[in-house]
């Protein structure tokens, strides 16, 4: 059993971070950030392994990625990209970020949020008091829109399977989308991100609204739009809490 000086730790470890998310430089008084020993690292998620996942679904989505996206030429972006972004963390993660595109280091390096947007969601994702490598990370599209644009319609359509089986293997309990492309895509609204954020909806697996499976979904924006809007960060947060709450990683007081 966790001991209660140790949940004090880990419930000012996960303040501080988000402190620091916010830009907050202050530390509240009598409060100090425990030791960084091996005792007191990052708490996994309950249930979850720390990195890969179950070998059964890694090749289920190994295969997907390397018989089907790689080669992929559903759409135009198939002619610009550098290669394929399929996604990556841990095939049993209980949380999945779905964005909405790779971008240039992404169509570079061929892994999802690995520019300057992916540095602040690993932030985010650290001061939720877990990883990246507990949880997964993808987008809706799989190619780089040219100068990275928002996804076109027709681009949607052609990636929504892999996303759909991507999800399906990996059965999270919660869903974060990160901006309005991927939460409109995944919901299936014209609603703005503005409108859609601060509660849970139902993410549906089978891809029809109101049929089989629903997982909850968060929509909050964009780590992109943070680093143009850093005054937004607090409601990002707001979400995020939220979301921490419901996983279990933090005690919501009121």
């Amino acid at each position: 059993m966790v001991s209660t000086s140790h949940s004090v730790r880990r419930a000012l470890r996960q303040q501080l971070a988000g402190d620091r998310l916010l830009g907050l430089r202050s530390v509240p008084m009598g409060l100090v950030a425990a030791p960084a020993t091996p005792e007191h690292k990052t708490p996994v998620l309950a249930g979850v392994k720390a990195s890969g996942g179950s070998s059964e679904k890694s090749a289920l989505l190994s295969v997907i990625d390397e018989t089907r996206v790689k080669g992929c030429r559903r759409c135009g972006l198939s002619e610009t990209r550098a290669q394929t972004v399929f996604g990556q963390g841990n095939s049993d993660a209980r949380l999945v970020f779905v964005g909405e595109a790779p971008g240039y280091e992404e169509d570079k390096q061929g892994l999802a949020f690995v520019g300057k947007a992916g540095q602040l969601l690993t932030k985010m994702i650290d001061a939720m008091g877990t990883s990246r490598e507990e949880v997964y990370i993808c987008n809706v599209l799989k190619c780089r829109p040219p100068g990275n644009r928002d996804p076109m319609a027709d681009e949607i359509l052609a990636c929504g399977d892999y996303l759909r089986e991507q999800l399906s293997i990996i059965e999270p309990e919660i869903i974060v989308a990160l901006g309005a492309p991927a939460a409109k895509t995944l919901l299936h609204t014209g609603l703005s991100i503005g409108k859609l954020r601060g509660r849970f909806h139902d993410y549906f697996i089978s891809g029809e609204p109101g049929s089989g499976k629903a997982i909850p979904l968060m929509p909050t924006y964009h780590p992109a739009y943070l680093l143009r809007s850093p005054g937004e960060k607090k409601k990002t947060w707001d979400d995020l809490q939220m979301v921490m709450a419901a996983l279990g990683l933090v005690k919501r007081s009121g």
